[in-house]
């Protein structure tokens, strides 16, 4: 007999070799119908696996987290058989479970087109109608590569030679197909259910590798219920409409061309929003105490080889070789160059914490595929900070920037910010001693702030352990933006030391700290998060004056000479056309105020403010317009002070 523990506690004994099926049959009736897989010690099981010695059980129902993926998991399956049954001759390949969905990659001489995809997805549907059961058997491998060699599936003999001998070579059958694959699978295929859609065809490689075949892969997502489909569906159209990179062209913020992938070349506005954003992080810096430096962009050799990033980050940094046979790399992170500020002149503990800042224009290698828009660049900007602290400085530190970050977000309008904390790694340098103090001081910080967080066990840096913050924008999708990292590591490997009160030379430690991550990526999530439709003090644009008819272009001048003289960004608009013309192109440009001037505005000192996104019109006086959009168009911080003075600063 064995035991078995249910989450509740709870203790029974079966026949050693029990399947998960009979232990919900033994349960209820309704559980043993309800049931579609199991968990086995927290992993994942067929419902049908015996059970050989004492174990945690699960059983899972279709309505349990865990299901999804095993939904998406046994429609992948669906998929390759209802190809396969409409595109005879069509070869499939592997089709894992991805985030929100699935794929399968085919091996056919004729292309899919997307008028293909409905077709297919009736054909899924009748599969799971018949309601198959998924029966796992175990082949040899001579029995499996002679088998899928008699069907020409030769991707399929390549994927059986590269499994491991130690593993079993296991087939999946649903009804007359079947496939090779690890599992686990629910019960049959009616437990996928009709809440799918298939996406979209793209290209693949085989097994990612350009030098290979490429080969059609078929994208479809797939959800527990019809509802949780149609939200996925409502917020990817979402997403869309919010595409940052549609929205950069529409706006005249920035481009991309093929002749600098991966580098953004920012236009006028673009460069605009990029500056406003820059002046804000350096006056926040310089109120918290921060010295901003800047380092070069080329270093040699020899420094990332001290560093350890040679080793370690080098087929992600731009290297260059002179006629002097001179080795150099274009800077990937500022963290060495900062380090040796730190080092150019003796320094005593009295001048810790020591804050040095840089907004540091850094280089790093991304593959082409992983390039996107501005959210993946291969050229950027961080707003990055080092913190040399003592390890009695070490908490106060940690907890001072974390409410500078949390700050930082509220001015941004995040205020749904959680925290990752990732501890210590199994392979790590420094004294437990040293990676305790580092932890609990982290774990300080989280227990202030009151923020939800979670435990990413094992997996800070080898050099110390890290904070990470994940904010949610206006459509509940996921960034991680700012970071704190604790090294324990790289001062002393760059011989950075300070005196300490006894007249000795320690090593500090340093703190990494991050808070936008980078300009651009910034960018990117501020113009998805708000439509392009930026709060006042950022838009690039803030005021558009548009004279109805020319003879009203003496006093749409003045009136943008007053709101510039207030420190607004203003322009005006006195092209020979209609004003519903003029108004609908700013509005598209994601312009937040548009001031229309008549006759009669002219004759009344007055202006016609419509906003963006509103039907509603007011017409205020000049001056009235000049005072209220100035105070509304200065930046949170510097509202804060309420001093018009800090503004002009």
């Amino acid at each position: 007999m064995i035991q078995v523990t249910f989450p509740d506690g709870s203790q029974r004994s079966f026949e050693r070799g029990v399947s998960g099926a009979q232990i919900a049959a033994s349960i209820s009736k309704s559980l043993e119908k309800k049931a579609v897989a199991m968990t086995v010690d927290g992993k994942l099981a067929d419902l049908s696996d015996p059970i050989e010695a004492d174990a945690d059980v699960r059983i899972i129902t279709r309505e349990d987290p865990e299901a999804l993926e095993l939904i998406r998991h046994d429609a992948a399956h669906v998929l390759a058989e209802a190809v396969q049954e409409l595109y005879p001759g069509t070869q499939v390949t592997i089709g894992p479970v991805i985030e929100n969905g699935f794929y399968y990659d085919f091996a056919r001489n004729e292309p899919f087109h997307p008028e293909d995809l409905p077709a297919i997805e009736r054909k899924m549907r009748e599969i799971i109608a018949r309601d198959k059961p998924f029966t796992k058997e175990v082949w040899s491998r001579d029995q499996a590569k002679a088998y899928f060699r008699d069907k020409g599936e030769s991707y399929k003999v390549e994927l059986i030679d590269a499994i491991p001998e130690d593993q079993q070579i296991r087939i999946y059958r649903q009804g007359e197909w079947l496939d090779l694959c690890r599992g686990p699978h629910m019960t049959s295929t009616g437990k996928v259910g009709n809440a799918f859609k298939l996406m979209k065809i793209a290209g693949a490689y085989w097994r990612g590798d350009a030098n290979n075949a490429q080969l059609q892969r078929i994208y479809g997502t797939a959800w527990a219920s019809e509802k949780d489909l149609q939200d996925y569906l409502t917020r990817l159209a979402e997403a869309e409409k919010r595409d940052h990179r549609r929205l950069g062209r529409e706006m005249d913020l920035f481009h991309f061309q093929e002749e600098g992938p991966g580098v953004v070349f920012w236009h006028g506005k673009g460069w605009t929003l990029y500056q406003t954003l820059l002046a804000y992080m350096r006056r926040r810096q310089q109120e918290a105490g921060y010295l901003e430096v800047n380092t070069p962009q080329l270093l040699d050799r020899a420094l990332w080889e001290a560093s350890g990033h040679w080793e370690k980050y080098h087929e992600n940094m731009f290297v260059t070789e002179t006629e002097d046979e001179r080795s150099f790399a274009l800077k990937p992170m500022n963290c060495p160059g900062h380090v040796q500020i730190f080092k150019h002149g003796l320094k005593s503990y009295r001048d810790l914490p020591l804050k040095i800042a840089e907004f540091g224009f850094v280089h790093r290698y991304e593959p082409s595929g992983a390039i996107h828009g501005l959210m993946r660049v291969r050229a950027f900007t961080q707003d990055d900070a080092h913190i040399f602290v003592t390890p009695e400085q070490l908490a106060e530190e940690c907890l001072k920037v974390n409410d500078l970050i949390l700050s930082i977000y509220e001015d941004f309008g995040f205020a749904d910010v959680s925290i990752k904390f990732s501890d210590r790694p199994a392979q790590r340098i420094g004294s437990d001693e040293i990676w305790d103090q580092a932890e609990a001081a982290l774990r300080d910080v989280l227990e202030r702030t009151g923020r939800p967080w979670t435990l990413n066990k094992g997996e800070g840096a080898f050099y110390g352990p890290k904070l990470e913050y994940i904010l949610k924008d206006a459509i509940g999708r996921e960034w991680q933006c700012g970071t704190l990292q604790v090294d324990l590591n790289l001062p002393g490997r760059l011989g950075a030391f300070y005196i300490s009160p006894e007249g000795e030379k320690r090593v500090p430690i340093m703190l990494h700290r991050a808070m936008f991550g980078s300009l651009e990526r910034f960018i990117g999530i501020l113009i998805e998060h708000f439509v392009g439709h930026f709060p006042l003090w950022l838009a690039p644009v803030q005021v558009m004056v548009c004279p109805i008819v020319s003879e009203i272009d003496g006093y749409a001048a003045e009136v943008a000479r007053a709101l510039a003289a207030a420190g607004l960004r203003v322009e005006t608009d006195l092209r020979n056309e209609k004003i519903n013309y003029k108004v609908r192109e700013h509005s598209l440009a994601k312009v937040p105020v548009i001031l229309v001037v008549g006759k009669r505005e002219r004759d009344e000192r007055s202006v016609n403010l419509r906003r963006l996104g509103s039907k509603d019109q007011a017409t205020l006086g000049l001056d009235e317009a000049v005072r209220s959009l100035a105070a509304e168009a200065v930046p949170p911080d510097l509202a804060r002070h309420g001093t018009k003075a800090a503004a002009a600063a």
